[in-house]
């Protein structure tokens, strides 16, 4: 025999029942994201490297350690996106959308970066987020917040930490990083290798963001960005916590949040999962009003958030949160050939109706039929054996009770459609 291929490592297949809790996810963010005005954007799975080359930052682990690039037949550098926002980006100006005066985007799909795979974390990953395009309002920045934790309260997570900061704009950050280079200058030789050959020099704030443990000690003592803004970004920054205060969104400030990606801006934030391990931050996003701009647009604010599907889903679990049982309304057990002849247009016409109908093709015996209609969790079997056929009779049976009554071929859909749903179910379905 040949040899069983596996899935790649840091991938995984998502399987039955585990795919039933994903769609449960996915359908909660597109009702969310639609009762807060956001409408659905699907962007390619590659594009071209310069694209996440000049909005992520070259000086960032996502370029230069994680990023899946390839050169396509036609000598042409794509990469597998590493993230989704730079798409959108690009989605938005490609297609001239900069005239609209607020664009509220949401997406749900797959990313991809090379890391060492661990609890929650993947090399193919799956987002869900959004992102509002075409204002500085904070009460926009407060409002993504607040979408965030909505979701997730309703999908049932507790014990969860908002933190925010505001990281300055472009008036006011190169003075910050002088601040942070005056600083770390002195500690070069306790810095790690990233910190201290690529980040230093290129930009400094990137260290705020390294995991390395000696690192995380050093920046504890750093000048933070917060001490440093300037007259606007101090004002936005005080606005964004009133909203927040109003809308009575508990927050803390953490004066050395950075996130990961150099486009940001003003204001950036993470909710954190205290049913996670070390990799805890279930969603991060904030502001980034510079990236239009220096992807060839106009200038235009913008703010967004992004959630992997992944951990979302491993702290409902760890929470033991029920998810939605999907059973099977009916399943049709076909005894013999006569029966057989009824299974596929029997199932067929009742599903019709709305029911979730399943049978058995192998035509096993009715002990194995049976037990398969229990593990489908089936509220309901209908028996079809050589005895009912030949009264042209069908047995209906309840599988919680036992109890069953027949019912003749000539009215099977009718009696079933009426014993099964509700009377405004048949008249929906009618």
């Amino acid at each position: 025999m040949a040899e069983i291929l596996k899935a790649p490592r840091g991938t995984a297949d998502i399987l039955p029942p585990q795919t039933s809790k994903w769609v449960y996810v996915e359908e909660a963010m597109r009702r969310f994201a639609s009762r807060f005005g956001y409408e659905e954007v699907r962007t390619p799975i590659f594009e071209n490297s310069e694209l996440f080359m000049r909005s992520i930052g070259e000086a960032t682990d996502i370029v230069t350690k994680e990023m899946y690039t390839f050169t396509d037949k036609g000598g042409r550098s794509n990469t597998l996106r590493p993230e989704m926002t730079a798409s959108v980006i690009r989605a938005f100006l490609e297609h001239q959308l900069a005239s609209q005066s607020l664009l509220k985007w949401f997406y749900i799909g797959p990313g991809f970066r090379y890391e060492r795979p661990q609890s929650g974390r993947f090399r193919q990953f799956h987002q869900l987020g959004v992102e509002a395009i075409g204002s500085e309002n904070p009460a926009l920045d407060a409002e993504v917040i607040s979408l965030a934790l909505e979701l997730f309260r309703a999908l049932g997570l507790k014990n969860l930490e908002v933190k925010v900061n505001s990281i300055g704009c472009e008036q006011c950050r190169p003075a910050y990083r002088e601040k942070l280079r005056d600083y770390f200058r002195a500690h070069l030789t306790e810095l790690c290798e990233d910190c201290r050959t690529h980040r230093f020099e290129k930009n400094p704030l990137r260290i705020l963001d390294c995991k390395v443990e000696s690192c995380r000690q050093i920046l504890s003592k750093a000048p933070t960005a917060v001490d440093h803004l300037c007259a606007k970004c101090a004002e936005h920054f005080r606005k964004l916590k009133h909203w927040l205060d109003q809308l009575g969104l508990v927050y803390t400030l953490d004066p050395f949040l950075v996130r990961g990606l150099e486009y940001y801006t003003r204001t950036v934030f993470e909710v954190i999962s205290k049913e996670l391990g070390a990799q805890n931050t279930l969603c991060g996003g904030g502001r980034y009003d510079n990236l239009v701009e220096l992807l060839g647009g106009p200038p235009t604010p913008a703010v967004g958030f992004a959630a992997g599907i992944e951990r979302i889903i491993l702290v409902m679990e760890n929470l033991h949160v029920e998810f939605p049982e999907h059973k099977v309304d009916l399943y049709v057990v076909a005894l013999g050939e006569r029966a057989e002849e009824y299974l596929l247009p029997v199932m067929t016409r009742l599903r019709r109706f709305g029911l979730h109908v399943r049978g058995d093709y192998n035509l096993r015996g009715i002990g194995a039929q049976l037990k398969e209609a229990d593990r489908f969790g089936a509220r309901w079997s209908l028996l079809m054996g050589e005895n009912e056929m030949s009264k042209k009779m069908a047995a209906l049976r309840n599988m919680q009770t036992r109890e069953q009554i027949e019912i003749p071929m000539d009215h099977l859909e009718q009696e079933i459609v009426a014993k099964l749903l509700s009377g405004s179910a048949k008249e929906s379905v009618s």
